[in-house]
C-alpha cells in the first residue's frame, strides 16, 4: 500500500502523461481506470493501446508515461525510456528496477490469481467510485472466484453500494440474452448437443417447463423467478449427467459481480459479460471502442455489441474446430488453428477445452498465424497444475529464449515465434515442462 501510494503521488505531480496500456479486457479497464483517475484530478492526458510494447513514435514523444498491464517494461524499452518520468502499474511476474512500479509480485502476492492490473490500479489511486472497473478487470483475466486483494477491492465495491456480489448460474449472457441463445451460445462450459443448437435448447427449455416468451418478448435468465431458476439449474444438471460429462456441473454455478450503478438487463450490469465485451474489442483491432466504453462515452456501447457478436461467433467456430482437432503430445496438449482460428482467440479457445472435453491433467498450448506471419503461441493450465509447481510464464519465457519472446502468469501466458521455430520451441516446451 506505500508503494501504490508512492506511485500515485508521482502520477499526481504529472502535467500530461501519456497512459500506455495492454488491449484485453483487464488492460483496457486499467487504462481506463487510470484515465478517469486523472480526470477526476484535472491533469490532461493521452492513451495508446497495444499488442505488445514496442518502441513506438508515441512513446518517445512522451516525457511522463504511465505503463498499464505491461510486464518487462524496463527489460523490453529499455534506454528507449532514457530521460522520461515513468511509473508502472503491473500484475505480472517480474523483479524491482530502476523504474518505479506497484506490482503485487514485488511484495508476495500472486498476480494471477490475486489481484489484475486493473486491481493494482485501483490500489493505487483508492478512488471508491472506480472499483467497478477494477472488478471488471478481474474477471477478464480469469481471476474468479475473486480472492486474497481482489476480495478486499471487493468488500469494498460493496460497502459502497457499487458492486454486489450473488451464487448463481454464471454461464455468459444472465443478463443480455434470451433464453434459448443463452444455452445454445454457451461455450464456457461447452454443454454437448444444446451449445450451438437453438432446436435441442428450445426443447429443453419446454421440457425443464421455463416459458421462454412472457407477453410475445423473450425471456432471460436474470428476469426468472427464484424457483424458476433453481428449475433451470436442476435440469441442466440432470442433463450433463446424462450425457456422461457430470463433472462439468460444478462449472455452472459460482459467483456473479452485480455492478448495481449500470442498466438492468445492460452487457455492462454483470462483471463478465462487461470484460467479454472489451475482450471482443481488443481482439478485433478496436480497443479504442473499448477504452470509450469504460469512459462511459455515447454510442461506445452500441459499437461495441457489433464486435461481441463477431467474437462470440468466432469463438463457437473455433472450439468446434478445436474439440476434434486438437492433439495429446504426452506432456501438453497441442491445438494448431493455424488457418482455422484468429490469434486474437487462440488462447481463450485453448483454455475453453478445459470445460468441454479435457480433464486438466496437463496444460494445453495454442498457435495461430498474427498478421505478421509469426505464430501466436498461448498456454493455458488449470489451478490444480500451479498448486503442483507449473509456471507457464517462466517456461514460455525460457522455450523462447532466442528464438522469439514470451512471458506471462504461471496459469496462462504467451509468445511469439518465428513461423519457422515451431519444432525448436516444442522441444524447448517439453524440456521446461
Amino acid at each position: 500500500m506505500e508503494r501504490c501510494q508512492e506511485v500515485r503521488k508521482r502520477i499526481e505531480g504529472f502535467s500530461k502523461p501519456l497512459i500506455v496500456n495492454h488491449y484485453d479486457a483487464d488492460g483496457m479497464a486499467a487504462g481506463a481506470l487510470a484515465a478517469k483517475a486523472l480526470e477526476k484530478r484535472g491533469i490532461a492526458y493521452d492513451m495508446l493501446t497495444l499488442r505488445r510494447l514496442e518502441e513506438r513514435s508515441e512513446i518517445k514523444g512522451a516525457k511522463e508515461l504511465i505503463f498499464v498491464d505491461f510486464g518487462g517494461v524496463e527489460e523490453t524499452l529499455g534506454g528507449f525510456l532514457e530521460g522520461k518520468d515513468v511509473v508502472v502499474m503491473d500484475h505480472h511476474q517480474g523483479k524491482e528496477g530502476k523504474l518505479l512500479q506497484a506490482n503485487p509480485h514485488l511484495f508476495g502476492f500472486d498476480g494471477g490469481s490475486d489481484i489484475s492490473s486493473s486491481g493494482t490500479a485501483y490500489m493505487v489511486f483508492r478512488d471508491a467510485e472506480l472499483v467497478d472497473l477494477a472488478i471488471v478487470g478481474a474477471v477478464g483475466d480469469m481471476q474468479f472466484p475473486l480472492k486474497s486483494l481482489n476480495r478486499k477491492i471487493l468488500r469494498e465495491g460493496i460497502e459502497n453500494g457499487i458492486v454486489r456480489c450473488d451464487i448463481d448460474l454464471s454461464i455468459f449472457g444472465r443478463t443480455s440474452r434470451p433464453l434459448v441463445w443463452f444455452l445454445s451460445y454457451c461455450t464456457e462450459p461447452f454443454l454437448p448437443g444444446l451449445t450451438g443448437n437453438e432446436k435441442n435448447c428450445y426443447r429443453f427449455l419446454s421440457e425443464a417447463s421455463i416459458e421462454v416468451k412472457q407477453e410475445n418478448r423473450w425471456r432471460r435468465y436474470f428476469e426468472l423467478s427464484i424457483e424458476e431458476r433453481m428449475q433451470l439449474i436442476s435440469a441442466l444438471v440432470s442433463y450433463l449427467y446424462s450425457k456422461g460429462v457430470g463433472g462439468i456441473a460444478s462449472e455452472l454455478i459460482g459467483e456473479v459481480y452485480i455492478l448495481a450503478r449500470q442498466p438492468e438487463g445492460s452487457e455492462l450490469s454483470d462483471a463478465k459479460e462487461y470484460s467479454t465485451l472489451l475482450n471482443a474489442c481488443g481482439r478485433h483491432d478496436r480497443p479504442d471502442i473499448g477504452i470509450r466504453v469504460c469512459l462511459g462515452r455515447e454510442g461506445a456501447l452500441e459499437e461495441a455489441r457489433k464486435l461481441l457478436y463477431e467474437h462470440r461467433r468466432q469463438l463457437r467456430e473455433g472450439i468446434f474446430y478445436a474439440i476434434s482437432n486438437y492433439e495429446n503430445y504426452g506432456k501438453f496438449y497441442f491445438l494448431d488453428g493455424r488457418g482455422k482460428i484468429d490469434d486474437g482467440v487462440i488462447g481463450i479457445i485453448a483454455g475453453m477445452l478445459y470445460g468441454s472435453i479435457l480433464t486438466g491433467d496437463k496444460p494445453i498450448v495454442g498457435i495461430a498465424m498474427d498478421g505478421e506471419g509469426k505464430i501466436k503461441i498461448s498456454a493455458r493450465a488449470t489451478k490444480k497444475l500451479v498448486e503442483g509447481g507449473l509456471n507457464l510464464g517462466k517456461a514460455l519465457e525460457k522455450a523462447c529464449a532466442g528464438i522469439g519472446a514470451g512471458g506471462g502468469h504461471n496459469i496462462a501466458a504467451g509468445a511469439t515465434i518465428e513461423s519457422n521455430k515451431l519444432n525448436e520451441f516444442l522441444i524447448n516446451f517439453v524440456k521446461e515442462l
